[in-house]
């Protein structure tokens, strides 16, 4: 069996990814120091695939204590590294923070790779490279504009890195990730308030708060809100392990959008959670927000194609599991 390193592993898109790698054989590693998200993953985790799974509890920025899991762990065959601070919101209000742990993190891990001779990594990228697009959907060669956050920039940045290091990699470039496992086992238990459209709605829909806020709604699209492109997290996992499976066989450099190739609208999205879940949402309309594009999706024919993987999850399958999660958490 394949040993993987998933760093972040006890998060909202890591926990999943580590029930997919199991169920496709592989033997995961979870190092995660629970910064933002709980153990009660982990034990869902376990719940689902009905075994314990090893969990190192370090900070992917010391590297110290990454050496130490490395030198512990013998022979690993790849990482997947999730670990980092992702809120748009957030890294406006903090840069400081988001340099030093999506950069410092992955300094880390690469220096940590040469020393062991790890040689493939899965980088947890984002559509937030692009910028705003000039043409969409957007396509994996379209150039990386002026980043519209701090959050945005890191993963620039965060990219360059993987090209300019002695690695086989593969970057993939999430859109919007939503919903939970069909189990209500696992799922977002970020720490922090969430920032996230469809979490927002779904502490709308239980009572946390009195409403939602649509930051703005004179943007050049349909309706004059916003349009993202939704996956659901079941199917953004099982591209991981996907990617893992190509990168094995295919050394060099890689990147693929991982997404649906559907825009929709903030207006649509709320929309969407109401019907599938027979509820109402109260909502307002605010100034738009600092660091948010006006459109962006994805074109996603390069990741049908050589990784042989394409979405299965409709949006109102996923609204419905954030809502079962969100009742459950």
């Amino acid at each position: 069996m394949r040993k993987i390193l998933v760093t972040g592993g006890a998060g909202y898109i890591g926990s999943h990814t580590i029930v997919e790698l199991i169920t496709a054989g592989y033997t995961p590693i979870i190092v995660d120091n629970l910064c933002n998200t709980s153990h009660k993953n982990i034990d869902g985790i376990e719940s689902i695939i009905d075994a314990k799974v090893k969990w190192r509890n370090a900070d992917c920025t010391n590297k110290y204590a990454m050496d130490k899991v490395f030198s512990e762990e013998g022979k690993i065959d790849g990482i997947i590294h999730f670990a980092a601070h992702k809120s748009v919101e957030e890294s406006v209000k903090n840069p400081q923070k988001y340099y030093d742990n999506n950069i410092g993190s992955l300094k880390v891990v690469l220096k940590c790779m040469q020393e062991n001779e790890v040689k493939n990594i899965i980088f947890s990228s984002s559509c937030t490279v692009y910028g705003m697009p000039d043409v969409l959907p957007v396509d994996e060669n379209a150039p990386f504009k002026k980043a519209e956050s701090p959050y945005g920039e890191t993963k620039q940045i965060c990219e360059e890195m993987l090209k300019s290091d002695n690695c086989n990699s593969v970057a993939l470039r999430y859109f919007n990730p939503i919903g939970s496992h069909p189990t209500t086992l696992i799922g977002d238990c970020s720490a922090d308030r969430p920032s996230n459209l469809v979490p927002i709605i779904a502490e709308c829909a239980i009572g946390k708060r009195e409403y939602i806020t649509i930051f703005g709604d004179d943007y050049n699209t349909p309706d004059g809100t916003c349009i993202r492109d939704y996956i659901h997290v079941v199917d953004l996992a099982k591209s991981h392990v996907k990617a893992m499976e190509f990168l094995i066989k295919n050394r060099g450099k890689h990147a693929f959008n991982v997404g649906t190739g559907i825009g929709v609208s903030v207006l649509e999205a709320v929309k969407a959670f109401e019907k599938i879940n027979n509820l109402k949402i109260n909502y307002s309309i605010g100034p738009r927000r600092s660091g948010d594009i006006e459109e962006i999706y994805a074109n996603v024919n390069l990741v049908n194609i050589k990784l042989d993987w394409e979405p299965k999850e409709i949006l109102e399958k996923a609204m419905k599991s954030a809502w079962d999660w969100e009742k459950k958490k």
